[in-house]
């Protein structure tokens, strides 16, 4: 008769089992810098953007055959050519500065800050030094906006009705889309005199704010209209399955309208900011006052007045 040995079968079994818990597979070296992107922090927007150009980099050592699967195996070489390689494509120092910025926030989550903080990847060792914020965007004028908006009307009521509630209320263009969500409250709040209403869905990092109403009747005509629209279609001025598709269909069909380049979606938050500054001195604030007052509206808080006269052209 055999003797089955029970208990060094079950020792076998757990060694197996053990052995296949521990073997992992080792993060690709998209993956870390994926990671680490997200591991810097920040608003949700600001992650998603530090991923989208982190990726962009490691594309580009993977296109470049630089042979390398761990990120501390990033060298200084590697980023002065990568960056100089976007400075041959044309892409603005602007945009540089933001992807040199994503890049050793990633490095510093990684535990890399001695190749973050390297002389030779600065701003001007790179040759990125001195952009400017000022006269990428331009307000876009009552005759550009009339324009438009009636073009907007023939192809879609909604998408005019949406244009009409961006530039009358300061919004980005994923608030405005996603103002159904808040058409009836504000509503309410203008039937009932109250000179303010609160932006929660779509905001940067998530943040509402309060939005001062300078002229009440005009914004109440706007939501109506709106209101209207919204009720011909599933309760949304944007009538599409999810947020991901309406947003798409919203930058799509403001390209085909022309708003691109300095004349751009975001044009039409500049001259809401200019009216409001406008409106603002007109009560008799000061220009420092009217400038935070407008930040405010914009939800960038009172301490960016320089911000918005540079920016924003506020006076």
């Amino acid at each position: 008769m055999k003797v089955i040995n029970v208990h060094a079968k079950a020792k076998t079994r757990t060694n197996i089992k053990h052995s296949s818990q521990t073997t992992t597979k080792p993060k690709s070296l998209h993956q870390q810098l994926t990671n680490n992107a997200r591991q810097a922090g920040g608003a949700h927007k600001t992650v998603d953007n530090r991923q989208k150009m982190i990726k962009r980099f490691g594309l580009y050592l993977k296109d470049s055959n630089i042979q390398i699967h761990n990120i501390d195996q990033i060298k200084v070489s590697y980023i002065e050519r990568y960056i100089q390689t976007r400075l041959n494509q044309g892409i603005s120092k602007r945009t540089l500065h933001n992807e040199m910025s994503a890049i050793r926030q990633t490095l510093r989550a990684a535990g890399r800050e001695k190749l973050a903080d390297h002389p030779r990847i600065s701003s001007p060792s790179l040759g990125i030094s001195g952009a400017s914020r000022k006269g990428t965007k331009v307000a876009i004028s009552q005759e550009q906006y009339q324009a438009i908006h009636e073009e907007a009307l023939q192809k879609s009521p909604a998408l005019a009705a949406t244009l009409d509630i961006a530039v009358t209320l300061g919004l980005r263009g994923e608030e405005a889309v996603q103002s159904c969500q808040s058409m009836k409250t504000w509503q309410k709040a203008l039937q009932t005199g109250h000179t303010k209403i609160q932006v929660v869905f779509g905001t940067k990092g998530g943040r509402p704010r309060d939005v001062h109403i300078i002229n009440p009747q005009q914004a109440l005509h706007v939501i109506n209209n709106a209101l209207t629209i919204m009720a011909q279609q599933n309760g949304k001025l944007i009538d599409k399955p999810n947020l991901k598709q309406a947003m798409n269909y919203w930058r799509n069909s403001t390209y085909r309208l022309g708003l691109t380049g300095q004349i751009s979606p975001h044009s039409l938050r500049y001259a809401f900011t200019q009216e409001q500054v406008d409106q603002y001195l007109q009560q008799g604030y000061s220009e420092q006052e009217a400038l935070a007052k407008a930040s405010m509206d914009l939800g960038h808080g009172d301490g960016r007045g320089r911000f918005i006269k540079l920016v924003y052209g506020g006076v």
